[in-house]
């Protein structure tokens, strides 16, 4: 049997092509950046366009907004009524009487002036009641420097005016002790002493004295201002809270046909008492203001020049009989007989205008008295400057300042331009009395109407917040 030869069969025929290779594993894709995040306003707004889809979420939206309305009503309102009642508190408490005593700084200068002429022009020894004059104004002014600059910022107009009326001051009674020792030795030399003490005071301490006044007088008038300024934005979120408040409410009654939301309806009832309590504390505070500076401060700052004008007259005709032509002017006529004339003319401008702006017979009585007595001054001047030209001295000083008593010690100054001046004088004080009685009566009331109002606008807002949230929610309530 034959076997087969014994061969390896060949291997099976490759193929025309490579088998593929096997798959790759799918690679990770690259990182790329980050999606970009919105900003915190946009996804605010996105849930809040959501949440105003539906009823519940509109809900709350107008709950915050209302209860933020009605806060920011309260709190702008508490915030205008301090400021208000603030600058009211200063005009009755800080700048009127800084006013007042700013003007009496100067009449108790110009005073203590016409009193230092009078006295030296009474003879050594001076009479005690003249001494005792000038030393109370002399007083009076310093003390009242002191209250001024406790009260004052020393960079300020009237700062300044206060240091040169410091620094000045004790100047002035240097000099005056001087003319006055002079004078008790019967040297001439005390009326030179006594002019120049007389230029000083004139020239700088009552100028300094007017520009404290003056400034004083402007602070008042800006703290009016201030205190009389109408609370617009207070007013315009108010009016814009009831309104808000009332849509709440009227769309709350066309939905549920609900008639009352007792917390919405809460809500706006404090609202519109705090609104009707701002328009009408505002309302009766500046009528009242305006009353203060129309009846009582304008009168009261005519009434204050007139003052002055007669000391100043008074001083310069005092000064007339001093100097006896000795000082001229530029037109070379007699300085202080030019002055007095000068004087007596202002004052009777001033008086002329009180006589307008006293809007009842108690105020115009006094203002009429000085008027009469400023006509009688008039003429008794003109006679002693007769009696003065013609040589006639002591008679010129009799009718100037009248004569000495038996004692020596006071003056009798009956048909004197001395005692028309002592009328003057009094009338004006009676009528600057009248005057800021006046103006204190209206200027309280109009503080009080503001008092109250920041402490009542701040409860009265958390009334409404409080209202406006239980309202709110007592109508979510119904769709839990």
């Amino acid at each position: 049997m034959t076997n087969p030869p014994n061969v390896r069969p060949a291997p099976p025929s490759a193929p025309q092509h490579a088998p593929a290779q096997p798959p790759m594993p799918p690679s990770a894709p690259q990182a790329g950046p980050p999606p970009a995040r919105r900003a915190a306003w946009a996804e605010t707004t996105e849930r809040l366009r959501a949440a105003a889809t539906t009823e519940p979420g509109r809900l709350r939206i107008i709950g915050a907004a209302l209860a933020l309305l009605v806060v920011a009503f309260g709190a702008v309102t508490a915030w205008e009524a301090s400021d208000r009642f603030t600058a009211a508190d200063d005009v009755v408490n800080r700048s009127q009487p800084l006013s007042v005593d700013a003007a009496d700084i100067y009449r108790s200068l110009a005073d203590a002036d016409t009193a230092a002429a009078s006295g030296f022009l009474a003879g050594a020894p001076e009479p005690a009641d003249i001494q005792k004059t000038y030393r109370t104004d002399i007083t009076t002014a310093s003390g009242l420097l002191i209250t001024a600059a406790t009260h004052t910022d020393g960079a300020s107009e009237s700062g300044r005016q206060i240091a040169t009326l410091n620094e000045g001051l004790p100047r002035y009674t240097g000099l005056i002790e001087q003319a006055r020792a002079y004078n008790r030795q019967g040297l001439p030399l005390g009326g030179a002493y006594l002019r120049y003490a007389n230029q000083l005071m004139t020239n700088e301490l009552l100028p300094a004295a007017e520009k404290l006044y003056a400034a004083e007088t402007d602070r008042l008038a800006t703290d009016n201002d201030d205190a009389r300024l109408w609370p617009f934005v207070s007013t315009a979120l108010g009016a814009l809270a009831f309104g808000g408040l009332f849509w709440a409410q009227r769309r709350n009654y066309l939905r549920t046909n609900r008639v009352f939301n007792h917390g919405l309806l809460a809500a706006t009832a404090a609202s519109t008492v705090l609104l009707l309590w701002l328009a009408a504390a505002q309302t009766v505070a500046r009528s009242d203001l305006d009353n203060a500076q129309t009846h009582g401060q304008a009168s009261l700052k005519v009434l204050n020049d007139a003052r002055i004008n007669s000391l100043k007259a008074r001083a310069n005709e005092n000064l007339t009989l001093v100097a006896r032509g000795a000082v001229l002017n530029e037109d070379n006529k007699d300085k202080y007989e030019t002055d007095y004339t000068t004087g007596m003319d202002k004052l009777s401008v001033a008086l002329g205008r009180a006589k307008e702006l006293a809007d009842n017979s108690d105020g115009r009585t006094p203002v009429n008295d000085a008027i009469a007595s400023v006509s009688e001054w008039r003429g008794r001047h003109a006679l002693a400057s007769k009696a003065d030209k013609a040589g006639d001295y002591k008679t010129a000083l009799a009718k100037v300042i009248g004569t000495k008593d038996a004692t020596g010690e006071s003056f009798r100054q009956k048909d004197s331009t001395g005692e028309s001046f002592r009328q003057v004088d009094s009338s004006l004080k009676l009528a600057i009395e009248l005057e800021q009685k006046e103006f204190d009566t209206y200027a309280s009331d109009g503080l009080g109407a503001l008092d109250g109002l920041a402490i009542g606008a701040g409860a009265l807002a958390l009334v409404a917040a409080v209202g406006t949230v239980l309202g709110i929610g007592r109508r979510l309530s119904e769709y839990r």
